[in-house]
């Protein structure tokens, strides 16, 4: 889904109800603030089941490995899925295009609590029938990923980054953005674009920093 122009300014209207469209924002403190008690109680529920805390610590680290991979299979084909039916671009569009069209919606990087919350339970749910109780373990790693990844991204598109080691990745998901949705996938980390050649070539793309700067929030 691309568009012609960036949108410096407001966001999109998602839904006519206006309750509706109340429930499609939220603030990333408001999510920490949701699953790191749900992440907590998980991990201590999985120590009194009996598990070490090599054992916790080994499947926990290793969902968090999971997310990033997660993340980048639904950036790459479900958040930018090509398609002419028109309630599947619909879908789209809630879920990530709008994203792309006003880069500047610091109220919509986090997938807010009530769909949050919904989709989460049926992960959980599911990860329960795949594994039984490992999913104590597992699931928590994966929401902190989810947690790290969303917040990354608002650090992408608010700040400059803070470490120089840490620009390429910044840089990639700027070039995403104004250059081409065909490539830079990832945003926590580079490594899943670098392992299947969607990284950008950074020695070759000039920064643009006007366009760098269009798709950084408004400081106040």
């Amino acid at each position: 889904m691309k568009f012609d122009k960036i949108k410096n300014k407001g966001q999109a209207r998602l839904f006519e109800s206006r309750y509706l469209e109340m429930l499609t924002k939220t603030h990333p403190l408001v999510i920490w603030g949701l699953y790191i008690p749900i992440i907590g109680y998980m991990l201590y529920h999985s120590y009194t089941l009996g598990n070490s805390i090599s054992r916790i610590a080994l499947v926990f680290f290793g969902a968090m490995a999971f997310w990033s991979f997660f993340e980048y299979i639904m950036h790459r084909f479900l958040f930018h899925y090509v398609t002419d039916n028109p309630k599947v671009m619909r879908f789209v569009y809630v879920m990530h295009g709008n994203h792309h069209e006003y880069p500047r919606d610091k109220q919509r990087l986090f997938m807010p609590p009530v769909p949050s919350l919904i989709l989460a339970s049926v992960i959980f749910a599911t990860m329960y029938l795949v594994m039984g109780k490992f999913a104590f373990m597992f699931f928590p790693g994966f929401i902190l990923g989810y947690l790290i990844y969303g917040s990354m991204h608002y650090a992408i598109h608010a700040w400059n980054p803070p470490f120089r080691f840490m620009k390429p990745l910044w840089r990639n998901h700027h070039l995403h953005h104004y250059k081409s949705d065909d490539k830079g996938f990832g945003v926590s980390s580079a490594f899943w674009d670098r392992v299947f050649g969607t990284f950008f070539d950074l020695e070759r793309e000039k920064e643009d920093k006007e366009k760098v700067r269009e798709l950084m929030f408004e400081k106040k």
